[in-house]
């Protein structure tokens, strides 16, 4: 094994790891990377040591491989491509991705047809890399256990995802309306929680959007505010959870401090302390996260 020595920036447990050799970053834990997280474009990645998994693909081609390259990640690392849902922000590329990388694209059949009727996505996913999946069935990648689960949300069809590798379990809920108790039950499961706060309850009241979309977007096939997100935190974690990323925050009706703030105070209320009993972070809308641990 050839050992390469790669400049670039990372955060495990918070730190900057300045100059690191790429085959000690993936090692057997799970490591995770926001590439962005909002209606601009949606990408997160799960790696181990022997598979890499690519979750939505609302990013530009160009853009992606221009972040692969700054954050020291290799293409060559990706298995396959996870959908949530069909909407432009999470699917725009995953057909040219998934021809350019020749990997296979995951969803349930609903998603995929609802990704091959969306004008917004040019190149479509070949028939040959579709790949169905059945919700609240658990299929292999590699190393990684991967079980959707149903979301709420006005697309096509929607999953959140938890992705389990030696006994760590990470789950990701993005563009949810309300929370189920299916969703609940995957939640208190989680050591490593992506959740979305899209917005600030207030600031969508006052904001300029016209009223159908104030309703859309509050109603329960939309998306979850500060507070809601808050609440689902406050009445479902548990001590397993170590570290949860706030998502999908609206560039209109939200702001990173405002969410950070709001769920924290909710969780205050409940007898919980942020940053003692799990952390809380915010996943921003254009700039990737660093790489995380989670072990």
């Amino acid at each position: 094994m050839i050992h390469l020595k790669i400049e670039f920036f990372l955060i495990k447990k918070g730190k900057y790891l300045g100059s690191t050799p790429f085959f000690a970053i993936f090692a057997a834990m799970m490591n995770f990377i926001s590439l962005g997280s909002g209606s601009s474009g949606n990408c997160y990645c799960i790696f181990t040591e022997n598979t890499g998994l690519m979750i939505d693909v609302g990013l530009g081609v160009r853009t992606l491989k221009k972040l692969f390259n700054e954050y020291g990640l290799s293409f060559s690392k990706i298995n396959a491509v996870l959908l949530t849902h069909d909407h432009a922000d999470h699917v725009k590329s995953v057909g040219s991705l998934s021809h350019d990388l020749s990997v296979p694209v995951y969803s349930t059949k609903k998603v995929h047809a609802g990704v091959r009727n969306n004008y917004c996505v040019r190149q479509k996913v070949a028939s040959g890399y579709e790949r169905y999946l059945e919700k609240n069935k658990t299929v292999a990648i590699g190393d990684l256990q991967i079980t959707p689960f149903d979301v709420p949300h006005d697309s096509a069809d929607n999953v959140g995802y938890m992705i389990t590798h030696e006994g760590v379990n990470f789950c990701l809920i993005t563009d949810a309306g309300h929370v189920t108790d299916e969703m609940k039950s995957f939640i208190q499961k989680a050591n490593y929680l992506v959740l979305e706060a899209n917005y600030d309850e207030e600031m969508l009241r006052v904001g300029t959007y016209p009223e159908h979309l104030k309703v859309r977007i509050s109603g329960e096939n939309g998306h979850l505010s500060n507070k809601m997100c808050g609440m689902v935190l406050a009445e479902n974690a548990t001590p397993a959870l170590k570290h949860v990323w706030l998502c999908h925050l609206s560039e209109e009706n939200n702001h990173p401090e405002l969410a950070r703030i709001t769920v924290e105070q909710v969780l205050r209320q409940h007898g919980i302390a942020p940053g003692k009993d799990f952390l809380v972070e915010i996943l921003k809308r254009k700039t990737p996260s660093g790489l995380y641990d989670l072990e």
